[in-house]
């Protein structure tokens, strides 16, 4: 009996440019052994609500699109409770976690590794009743990626979530809050905080942190204060780029598990689509709860 194979991409992320590799890329699927089903997202939590149903009837799932088509994608497993291997191949404006997994720009490549690659396994996170793959963030730049259009995206890439970003530095919102992890309490007023498990997050590279593991069972979490000057702003950026722990304006540590409790709601970000406003936060990571395809070597 063939092996079965559901495909489910978004005709729309990066241009479009899915639309004239569909016959090669689902070729290399049939080559590859499978019996292919195929399906083009009809809108917003189709492929999650697909693949939560489906998944059970199928030995591999592939997506393609954006973050936010993965993202939907792993919580459709997650939420499946099956153990079906994914592939991914990135047809959006940044594809952060694609990178991370250095998977090939190319989209036929990039089938490739989904078809014929090796099972890598994967940290997902547990967002109060939600779930994420690489990033829940609120704050300063966060909003840039669902405020931003498609089309801008299209056009400008990373220049597009770099010029929303610089934006927003006009008026900068802070929020007070509690934040605890293990035996730590941390209370203040903070503009960013991303709790992270990627080498970039909207694009920009190296915000999260060195030494990022995809499989540890830890997230990289960075809280950024409210800066009260120029001076502590400039302070703050040094910090981040150059990733110096030497400024009480940014708390930057790894663990499994966190809490916030915000003294009014917050919108957050989940994979670079709106995830919701909230006042209490429960995040935790599921260590190694998904196996994604990546290059055999």
């Amino acid at each position: 009996m063939k092996k079965k194979l559901l495909f489910v991409f978004n005709q729309f992320s990066g241009k479009g440019k899915i639309k004239n590799k569909l016959c090669k890329i689902i070729d290399i699927m049939v080559k590859g052994g499978y019996e292919v089903t195929v399906h083009s997202t009809q809108g917003r939590e189709d492929a999650r609500e697909l693949i939560a149903r489906s998944a059970s009837r199928y030995d591999l799932i592939v997506c393609s699109g954006g973050d936010g088509t993965l993202d939907e994608a792993v919580t459709g497993l997650v939420q499946s409770e099956v153990r079906v291997p994914l592939g991914y191949i990135p047809a959006g404006s940044t594809n952060d976690f694609a990178n991370s997994l250095k998977l090939p720009k190319d989209m036929v490549k990039a089938a490739e590794v989904a078809v014929s690659g090796r099972h890598f396994p994967v940290d997902v996170g547990v967002f109060n009743d939600d779930h994420f793959i690489y990033v829940a963030a609120f704050g300063l730049f966060t909003d840039v990626s669902y405020q931003t259009s498609q089309g801008m995206k299209n056009v400008l890439g990373h220049a597009a979530y770099i010029l929303e970003g610089f934006k927003s530095l006009t008026n900068i919102p802070s929020y007070e809050m509690q934040v605890q992890y293990g035996d730590v309490t941390i209370e203040g007023s903070f503009i960013l905080g991303m709790v992270t498990n990627s080498i970039s997050v909207g694009g920009f590279k190296g915000l999260t942190g060195k030494h990022v593991q995809l499989d540890d069972g830890l997230y990289e979490v960075t809280l950024v204060k409210a800066p009260r000057n120029p001076l502590e702003l400039s302070e703050i950026i040094n910090a981040l780029t150059k990733h110096k722990n030497d400024t009480e304006l940014v708390h930057a540590f790894k663990t499994d598990a966190l809490t916030i409790h915000a003294q009014k709601s917050i919108p957050w970000t989940l994979d670079g689509e709106f995830g919701g406003e909230h006042v209490d936060v429960d995040i935790r990571n599921c260590c190694r709860a998904l196996e994604i395809m990546v290059k055999s070597s």
